[in-house]
C-alpha cells in the first residue's frame, strides 16, 4: 500500500541539508546515509549517496529515473548465489 498523496513523500529532513551542503561546496562527495526508507527527491539528482545495506555502504548515483523510488531499492541486503546444483545424476 502506498503513502497517501496529501501527506507527500517521506524523507528524512537531514538528507536535504546534506545534499544542499554538498551542492554548495561544489565537490562530488559521497553522502553516507542509513535511511533506506526515504524517497528519492528531484533535489537529489546528480548526487551520489552511500546507502548502508547492513554491512557496508553501496554507492548509488541518483538520476532522474530514480525519483519517487526508495533508497533501499538500489542497495540490496542479500547476496543471491543461485540455486543449488541439479541433484539428479546424468545417465
Amino acid at each position: 500500500m502506498t503513502r497517501s498523496v496529501w501527506k507527500g513523500p517521506f524523507f528524512e529532513r537531514y538528507l536535504l541539508k546534506k545534499a544542499d551542503a554538498v551542492r554548495a561546496s561544489g565537490r562530488s562527495d559521497v553522502i553516507k546515509i542509513w535511511t533506506r526508507r526515504s524517497t528519492i527527491l528531484p533535489q537529489f539528482v546528480g548526487l551520489t549517496f552511500g546507502v548502508h545495506n547492513g554491512r557496508k555502504f553501496i554507492p548509488v548515483s541518483v538520476n532522474e529515473n530514480m525519483v519517487g523510488h526508495k533508497f533501499g531499492e538500489f542497495a540490496p541486503t542479500r547476496t543471491y548465489y543461485g540455486h543449488g546444483a541439479d541433484k539428479k545424476a546424468k545417465r
